[in-house]
């Protein structure tokens, strides 16, 4: 029975808080001593006060859900500790309790797991998007350390899908979108199949209801239909089995609503039918011990046909989250099909709990196929590979991608296996067996025969790397890679070869800045530099060359800083070493020395209150302080300058104006003059389009400030064929 059936905890709407605990106490009491009940209640009490008057969005109490989490999670037998963390996994995000409240309280290690499975406070980053990827990689390191964080967080995740009705839409469907990128695939990937299951049937029935309700009322028709065949084919496999001596336990297994949506959807037709699905109902024989397995496999084959091309052995290859099991199809005495998976006992326990089998069954964890072990080890490698990924993006985008499913088996040349994602490539295997053979792979051969490094890897290929010194990652190698690891590899070594590239360009820049400005010295002393780099703010010296050199900071504004910050007092200033600056050529103040641009989309001209920001092609590009790009811009304080246009401008500027005239002869010749008249020039005339006797045109013209600009509109504005005139923002 699943999860969602057997253990989720339905509150009564009681508004004493006690029948709450009745009934998790109980179901405790099966497997807890009464310490351990009695350390459970009292974190009931402690998280019951903590939550006192808060309401879920159904209307309930708050605690009982929390309560409803310890209740899943008793189901599996996990220890106390687990469940008085589940009590209290809310209280520190939601009440004014603190970590080190609970640490006094309750240890430590609850402490621990209550903080892994907080989220991290929006406050804490500049986004939603980052918020929720850095609460992700917080848990994730959690999880390294304490395994059961995470089996917290998804029993948490479960109660939170049945409760999803009293949501608004928009925020149901984010959510079971979330559960089904990310929290499904982790259960399954720590071997929680029958979590993972739920967590997937409930995501569609919120995505999807109409699918969902099609495919449950047609499971139960092809169960009616096919009752009598798998029970059948069961009953000889049990009866053959027990002549030979192998008591072993044939049971029917049904697919998850999901996994059958999920295969029907990967059809060229959209329409389900699930008289085309083979597994839909099969059968699972259980035996004592693997020997058993093999056994039961060759006798199942000899008394029915074996489907060609469908047997799978993941007792001896298991899946990478410690599933093991043997697959086959065979074919009934109607030529009907029946898919069989054989495993043994302590197999079946683990494909079920996965991680949590260790609680619920006692599992030896030092077992190298034990999911907990293999959990350990993925989630090492998969933090490990993300340690110089400092996007959030890329972390959800690593993080998916490592969860996909799917997997391929390939050898190495000593013949040791390597599992990867399906579809990866021969540069995935290179960066998968070192970063460094990765980084410097120039070819690789599969199967002896020489392939491109885009070569995708099927099972069972032998696959070796040839390197070489003199290569290395190119951005071109993105498109190849599909697991986390390559991917994130390649974007470190490409961000780290660009910041290399900004310090040099940076430190250049800078030392001509400091020429200019008339710097006496070869060698900037530590002294200096100690001192600007406490006026920016900054930690050290490479990162603000890094900055110049990637455009985000001006090298004469940062030269002008530093003979400022460090004159001695009484020191004359020395003339610059640059010729004095026309005058004339001088727009806007403090930019004396510096490439200065105006932007196209605003076109800004004098006396506009303007806005500035750098780029490393572009130098200082100036935009109207109205522009609606500015408004992009000025999310970034530290990315733009508030700046003035010099008293003494002089020169002319582009300005953009358009406008609607009617179509008449000699609209073009009058407007041409008028703008003439007064001494400026159309640099550039397009007609954007025609309807009727009306024309929509837009000139760019030659300005030297707002008045002059508006003296052109006044006199455009009363010419009887312009209907409409604007200079746009």
């Amino acid at each position: 029975m699943p999860l969602s059936e057997a253990r989720i905890f339905r509150t009564r709407g009681d508004k004493d808080d006690r029948p709450l605990v009745k009934s998790l106490l109980k179901k405790l009491g099966e497997y807890m001593d009464a310490e351990a009940l009695s350390k459970v209640e009292e974190a009931f009490e402690f998280g019951a006060g903590a939550h006192k008057g808060q309401k879920r969005q159904t209307g309930e109490a708050y605690i009982s859900h929390p309560v409803a989490v310890a209740e899943i999670l008793g189901g599996m037998r996990m220890d106390s500790r687990t469940i008085i963390a589940a009590i209290l996994h809310d209280v520190v995000e939601d009440t004014n309790v603190t970590l080190e409240e609970l640490a006094a309280r309750f240890g430590t290690d609850v402490a621990h797991l209550v903080d892994g499975v907080s989220k991290v406070s929006q406050l804490e980053v500049d986004s939603k998007k980052n918020a929720e990827a850095a609460s992700f990689r917080k848990m994730f390191m959690a999880m390294a350390q304490d395994i059961r964080v995470i089996i917290i967080k998804l029993c948490d995740r479960l109660h939170n899908m049945h409760t999803l009705g009293a949501l608004s839409g928009k925020r149901r469907r984010r959510i079971a979108r979330q559960t089904l990128d990310i929290y499904a695939p982790i259960a399954n990937r720590m071997g929680m199949r029958e979590l993972s299951d739920d967590l997937e049937d409930l995501a569609l029935r919120s995505l999807y209801p109409n699918r969902y309700d099609v495919i449950q009322k047609s499971i139960r028709t092809s169960k009616r239909l096919r009752k009598g065949t798998t029970e059948k084919v069961g009953r000889k496999i049990r009866a053959t089995l027990t002549r030979v001596g192998i008591e072993a336990e044939v049971v029917g297994r049904e697919k998850s609503i999901y996994s059958i949506y999920r295969k029907a959807r990967n059809r060229e037709t959209r329409r389900i039918d699930l008289r085309d699905i083979n597994d839909l109902h099969a059968l699972r024989v259980i035996t004592d011990n693997r020997n058993q397995c093999y056994l039961a496999l060759g006798i199942i084959h000899s008394i029915y046909k074996p489907r060609p091309a469908t047997f799978k052995d993941y007792i001896a290859i298991p899946k990478a989250n410690g599933y093991q099991s043997l697959h086959t199809s065979v074919f009934d005495s109607e030529g009907k099909i029946v898919e069989v998976q054989i495993r043994s006992r302590a197999m079946h326990q683990m494909a079920e709990a996965g991680v949590a089998s260790h609680w619920r069954y006692k599992t030896d964890p030092a077992d190298d196929t034990a999911p907990q072990k293999l959990a350990q080890q993925w989630l090492a490698s998969f933090l490990e590979s993300q340690q110089d990924s400092g996007d959030s993006g890329e972390f959800i985008e690593h993080l998916k991608a490592d969860l996909y499913p799917d997997e391929v088996y390939v050898f190495t040349p000593k013949g040791d296996i390597k599992r990867l994602p399906r579809n990866s490539t021969a540069l995935d295997f290179a960066y998968a067996v070192h970063s460094d053979v990765g980084n410097r792979c120039l070819g690789a051969k599969i199967n002896n025969r020489e392939v491109p490094l885009y070569e995708r890897l099927r099972n069972g290929n032998h696959v070796e790397i040839t390197t070489s010194g003199r290569v290395r990652p190119e951005p071109g190698w993105l498109n190849y890679v599909v697991t986390s690891k390559a991917r994130s590899a390649i974007r470190h070594y490409l961000n780290s070869q660009k910041k290399k590239q900004s310090l040099k360009l940076g430190q250049k820049m800078l030392r001509k800045a400091l020429w200019d400005q008339g710097y006496g010295r070869v060698r900037i002393p530590s002294q200096h530099k100690i001192i600007l780099l406490d006026a920016l703010g900054l930690e050290d010296w490479p990162e603000l060359l890094t900055d110049i050199g990637a455009g985000k900071r001006l090298a004469p504004i940062v030269a002008k800083q530093l003979v400022a910050e460090t004159k001695e007092p009484g020191e004359k200033t020395q003339r610059s070493r640059r010729p004095s600056a026309n005058p004339g050529n001088l727009t806007i103040e403090g930019t004396e020395g510096l490439l200065v641009t105006y932007a196209k989309c605003c076109h800004p001209i004098p006396d506009d209150r303007i806005i500035g920001t750098t780029t490393a092609d572009r130098g200082l590009v100036i935009h109207r302080l109205r522009c609606p790009n500015s408004r992009g811009i000025m999310k970034h304080p530290d990315q733009f300058f508030h700046l003035n246009w010099a008293d003494d401008t002089r020169g002319n500027f582009e300005a953009l104006v358009k406008m609607e005239t009617r179509n008449q002869p000699g609209v073009l010749s009058d407007i041409a003059n008028t703008i003439a008249l007064h001494e400026s020039n159309i640099n550039k005339l397009n007609v954007e389009g025609q309807a009727g006797n009306t024309s929509r045109m837009s000139f760019v013209i030659e300005v030297r400030g707002r008045k002059h600009l508006a003296d052109i509109l006044r006199d455009l504005h009363v010419k009887p064929s312009v209907i409409r005139l604007q200079r746009p923002r």
